[in-house]
This record gives C-alpha cells, structure tokens and sequence, in this order.
C-alpha cells in the first residue's frame, strides 16, 4: 500500500470512529411558520404594537421528536432609556406532541416605544428572528 492510500485510510478511520463517538444527533425537525400577534388565541398576524399590548410569539413544528426543545428570547433592540439589545426575557418548550407553540411576552404597565426581536432557537440553534415595534 502506498503512504498516500495509507494516510487517507486512516483519515477516513479517524473521521468515522470520531463521528460515532459523539453521537451526534440528525433531527428532521422543523419550524414551519412562525408569526407575531396581539391576540393570545393567535390570529391577526402584525409586526407592530401598541404600547399596551402583550406580545405573542405563535410557532408551528413539523417532524418534531418528543424531545425537540424550543426557545424564544425577547429582546429590546433599541428603546428608549434601555441599553441597546438587551434581552428582556427567554422561555423554553420541549415539544412533546404538539405542534403549535405560543410564546408570550407581558407587561404590567406600557411597553416604551421602540424596535424589538424575538429569536427562535430549535435545539439550541437560531432558526429564525422576528422584529418588531411599538409605536
């Protein structure tokens, strides 16, 4: 055998027995769609918010395994009187076997005018980001 062959022939072995020693795990999971909204029974999709308003985050899966978690983080983009990007608040959800998912961000008195975000993460990955204001 020559040192080339041998020299791919354990690279190959070395990437194969390192592949199956993490036990990395491929999931089908999936977000469908993923929307903002006012109202807690999901309808009436928007992007923008009166400062009253409490903010849903509505989250459809497919292909999930019971064990797929989710996880919204909230976050003040930029507002007024609060430091650029700071994360208001996170929530997790293991799936289970639903497929609809709400995330919800309240407050007791108004919400400061401004640019905001939630990030979606599935499984600890940013999957989506969805912005948003209050006027």
């Amino acid at each position: 055998m020559t040192k080339n062959r041998k020299q791919t022939l354990i690279l190959i072995t070395t990437f194969v027995i390192l592949t199956l020693a993490c036990g990395f795990n491929v999931s089908t999971a999936n977000i469908t769609e993923a929307y903002l909204t006012a109202n807690s029974d999901g309808s009436g999709e928007t992007t923008v918010f009166s400062s009253s308003q409490n903010f849903y985050c509505i989250v459809k899966v497919a292909n999930a395994p019971d064990d797929t978690t989710l996880k919204a983080v909230w976050t003040a983009v930029d507002v007024a009187g609060v430091d650029p990007n700071h994360v208001i608040d996170e929530a997790s959800i293991v799936t289970g076997d639903q497929s609809i998912f709400t995330f919800d961000l309240q407050i007791d008195s108004l919400w400061p005018s401004g640019s905001y975000r939630v990030d979606i993460y599935m499984n600890d990955s940013l999957d989506q980001s969805l912005e948003f204001s209050v006027n």
